[in-house]
């Protein structure tokens, strides 16, 4: 798997992304500790609410970078995103108002929204050859889960020495970091393509969805991300809940009961490449979504119980098998848009993969919060194991085996006259001539 950090460009984005990673993680931290000295016992009100800005940036901010992502050099791009989040978490330890806040928390997840999918879309093109972009998701998965385990540790590790204001300064310098290994990577050129993106801002911000909506894969990911949301929200929002009122238990074993969810994805993560050199993207992510449903039933079997010495063995199991079937969805996401996008809206559809996936969790972390306080954990299980028991068998009903392998493209030409022979099929529109073609995944067929 390490093979693939041999290319250099590659070798820099992802060192910036798990120094950007790292960053973040310390930035988290350290809000939590601001929002209380801020707001004191309405501490995680603010933070729930800092959340769901979080969420609605992601969604709302990601197609609109999508729509402008081939006028923009990539590079500045993803430097400038670089650059604005810097800026933001230099702000942050001198806010004194909980609006405040909100505005720059704001600011910083929609520098993400811009940043993320267009380092998604340039790793493609980084890494062309299937093995090694499958390495490369693999290595992402895991950047994700050991920063969720490393970032609190280093975080409290610094805290022992400083005060929490200055792990915003820690995070200020990974996104400076970030940035100057981006300006270091010599990044290959955009597919050039005669044919650029025409119509309204509305069009070009939702060609990514309609691309989703035009193939089966994709529609069944739309599914996928629903089941995944469910489960991750259940341990994101949950664990606390799990571990120090249900188990009685102290707040150290918190970060153990999440260290399980992250061994499970990360083992998944270090087994998939090979895997899916002899077993389809299909049968990987399907089952994977399949096992969520059997996992939640194991937990609503402990949340029942009322006593045993077993239930914190069996809840640590629960939570790494949890972690394992959503890397097992998550893990080869990136296979099945590179293939179904053409080169020249790759950044687009990463961008409605981005914003899509969040509208999951935009919808099941307020609901594992709310029905489990307001219902009980009991509750929260049952809705969030249908949502997810849902979704799984729409993933499957949307994805059948003989899926087809083409997609349809359709696009718009405004420089060519009428009688060019490559717009022989094609219908006039007021920007020219409209037709399509099937694309051809994994080819050098995209058309261009």
């Amino acid at each position: 798997m390490l093979s693939v950090l041999r290319n250099r460009a590659y070798r820099h984005l992802f060192t910036a992304q798990v120094i950007a990673l790292v960053g973040t993680g310390l930035a988290t931290v350290a809000l939590g500790l601001l929002a209380y000295d801020i707001a004191g016992a309405d501490a995680g009100s603010v933070l729930g609410t800092a959340l769901a800005i979080k969420m609605v940036a992601y969604v709302a901010i990601a197609p609109a970078i999508g729509a402008i992502a081939d006028r923009l050099p990539r590079r500045a791009l993803m430097v400038g995103a670089d650059l604005t989040r810097a800026g933001v978490a230099l702000m942050l330890p001198f806010v004194d108002q909980v609006w405040q806040v909100y505005v720059l928390i704001f600011l910083l997840q929609a520098a993400s929204a811009a940043f993320t999918p267009t380092f998604q879309a340039v790793i493609p093109d980084v890494l062309p050859a299937e093995r090694d972009y499958t390495q490369a998701l693999s290595l992402s998965r895991l950047a994700y889960d050991l920063e969720s385990l490393f970032s609190p540790a280093l975080a409290a590790a610094l805290l022992s020495l400083i005060t929490y204001n200055w792990l915003f300064l820690g995070t200020v310098v990974g996104f400076l970091a970030s940035a100057a290994l981006v300006v270091s990577a010599v990044l290959p050129k955009p597919v050039a393509t005669t044919t650029p993106r025409s119509g309204s801002v509305y069009a070009k911000a939702t060609a990514g969805t309609r691309i989703f909506f035009a193939t089966p894969q994709l529609r069944a990911l739309l599914a996928l991300n629903l089941a995944v949301a469910a489960a991750s929200a259940m341990v994101t929002v949950n664990s606390v809940v799990y571990v120090r009122d249900h188990l009685d238990r102290s707040a150290t074993d918190v970060s153990l009961a999440l260290g399980a969810y992250g061994a499970g994805s990360m083992l998944v993560a270090l087994l998939l490449p090979r895997l899916l050199d002899r077993v389809s993207d299909r049968v990987v992510m399907l089952s994977g979504a399949l096992l969520l449903t059997v996992v939640f039933a194991g937990l609503g079997a402990i949340t029942t119980a009322g006593s045993g010495g077993w239930r914190w063995g069996a809840l640590l199991a629960t939570w790494a098998a949890f972690g394992a079937a959503c890397s097992m969805v998550l893990t080869p996401t990136g296979r099945l848009i590179r293939r179904a996008a053409p080169p020249e809206e790759r950044t687009s559809a990463f961008a409605a993969q981005f914003s899509l996936s969040h509208s999951c969790w935009l919808l099941t972390y307020p609901l594992a919060g709310w029905l489990g306080a307001a219902a009980g954990l009991q509750s929260a299980v049952l809705a969030l194991g249908m949502i997810a028991l849902f979704a799984a068998l729409l993933a499957v009903r949307l994805w059948p085996s003989h899926a087809p392998t083409t997609v349809e493209h359709v696009h718009e030409h405004g420089d060519l006259g009428e009688g060019h022979p490559h717009i022989v099929d094609a219908h006039r529109v007021p920007a020219g001539w409209r037709h399509s073609h099937d694309y051809l995944p994994d080819s050098l067929h995209a058309h261009q």
